[in-house]
């Protein structure tokens, strides 16, 4: 695993959100925050959302045309993270055993031993996994469901900070295969990149003159670190209210006569661990109604069938949908 750098004087952000009461370990969090700030630039949202998905125990997906920063955006996430760190380039001729792993015939015992692949990393990067083949792609299935993977009948935990970090290009670019619903709704969030402000442009081509500032983070967290704030996390405060406007909100996307399929219970629960993650970064110890209302297009969009949208524009009318919905859910006093 690797190891952890002495955290540098906190940010301006950082130091004056810890004067609000954060203790050791979520001071360094909200480092980390500006770390990855400093490398993806003019997104801020986007970043905050990435932490959420992380503090929250969660897969995350990134959408966009290339060159809008998936990848770089993955790999800051795992700088300041530390921990094992393993990129996978997805192609069609990726099979799940080159992601997983085999049992190998050791000559002259006549035994198999398991042989772990690329998969058995604390974070991995899925790098265009739309361009694998639908076999492929569910193989990733019970890793990010229950961290653990099955090979010969034998089963290998992958560890309690295991976290996929995938990207995938429009399904509309040639040889991309559309995520099965089953696997998208592993994802607890999905991202959608768009272009950066031309401010934030300037300052991205001059920054990448000398090199990749991506290169030279530095761990801020380890893993027991994010571990811990993940179990702080769960101790936000959801009181029944809360909770209340949160379910009203899922059956809602039941109800909607333009929603063939509503979220689940699974979607349900990814809102609520979100909703606390949410509130743990802002320095609270209870979940708000903007907790939620802010949360529900990038964790519930994806999980959602709509009746008359199909291919790229879907995750758009999606988000847009579940926006007008929200705003019709009575909001709790």
């Amino acid at each position: 695993m690797a190891s952890v750098s002495p955290a540098p004087p906190p940010s301006s952000t950082a130091e004056t959100r810890a004067k609000g009461g954060f203790a050791e370990h979520p001071a360094l969090l909200l480092q980390a925050v500006d770390r990855v700030n400093s490398v993806y630039l003019g997104k801020p949202e986007l970043v905050r959302l990435a932490f959420i998905c992380l503090l929250a125990e969660g897969h995350l997906l990134l959408e966009d045309v290339p060159g809008t920063g998936k990848t770089l955006l993955a790999q800051a996430l795992a700088k300041v993270v530390g921990g094992t760190f393993h990129r996978i380039q997805f192609t069609p001729d990726l099979l799940p055993s080159d992601l997983l792993g085999t049992s190998v015939l050791i000559e002259g015992t006549g035994e198999f031993v398991f042989k772990p692949g690329p998969i058995f990393a604390q974070f991995i990067l899925a790098d265009e996994i739309n361009r694998a083949s639908p076999r492929t792609q569910s193989s990733l299935l019970e890793a990010m469901a229950d961290r653990q993977v099955s090979v010969d009948g034998k089963t290998h935990p992958l560890g309690r900070t295991f976290c996929v970090l995938a990207t995938q290009n429009p399904t509309e670019f040639e040889g991309t295969y559309p995520l099965p619903e089953s696997q998208l709704d592993r994802f607890l969030v999905r991202l959608h990149m768009g272009y950066p402000d031309r401010e934030a442009e300037r300052a991205i081509l001059e920054g990448h003159r000398t090199g990749e500032p991506v290169e030279g983070l530095e761990p801020v967290l380890s893993t027991e670190i994010l571990a811990t704030l993940q179990a702080e996390t769960r101790a936000v405060r959801f009181d029944k209210a809360m909770a209340d406007y949160l379910l009203d909100a899922v059956e809602a996307t039941r109800r909607h006569p333009e929603v063939r399929v509503g979220a689940s219970t699974r979607a349900a629960l990814a809102l609520y661990r979100a909703a606390q993650a949410s509130a743990f970064l802002e320095n609270r110890k209870f979940v708000i109604p903007d907790d939620i209302k802010r949360l529900a297009g990038p964790v519930l969009a994806h999980r959602l069938l709509l009746r008359h949208a199909h291919g790229p524009e879907h995750g758009m009318q999606a988000e847009a949908l579940l926006a007008r919905m929200m705003e019709k859910v009575p909001v709790p006093v």
